[in-house]
């Protein structure tokens, strides 16, 4: 598959509830990188599966229920692919509810995602989610 092709599958996998998709086809050494001021930024960069699964989508899951990362236009540049999209859900400690647009940013080399960039509304989720 292509860049291309790997990222949207691994939306509509991330849609059904499988991470598995997007965990596969990143490449060991991967350097993820949240939206500067988001409360998840405060480990940036994350490297490899491992630290993005607990220190970003664990915490995700930890504090929000019904989390979403739904995306409505993709951009194909080769070895980089952009999608945007929106976030939703809603905070498990005080009901409040996520609507934050995002950018994401995938980098690819031999076919696997070798860095991530997110950029995010950065004040919402501060407010949202403190840490």
């Amino acid at each position: 598959m292509t860049p291309f092709e790997n990222i949207k599958a691994a939306y509509a996998a991330f849609g059904r509830n499988d991470p598995s998709v997007l965990f596969g086809a990143m490449d060991p050494a991967i350097e993820w990188r949240e939206a500067p001021g988001n409360p998840l930024a405060d480990r940036n960069p994350y490297v490899g599966p491992q630290a993005i699964g607990e220190g970003v989508f664990g915490r995700l899951l930890a504090a929000i229920d019904g989390f979403t990362a739904v995306p409505h236009t993709w951009i194909d540049g080769g070895d980089h692919v952009v999608v945007l999209g929106d976030y939703g859900g809603t905070m498990k400690a005080t009901g409040a509810t996520i609507a934050a647009p995002f950018c994401h940013v995938y980098r690819f080399a031999d076919g696997k995602i070798v860095a991530f960039q997110q950029y995010t509304d950065t004040e919402q989720w501060a407010r949202l989610m403190p840490l």
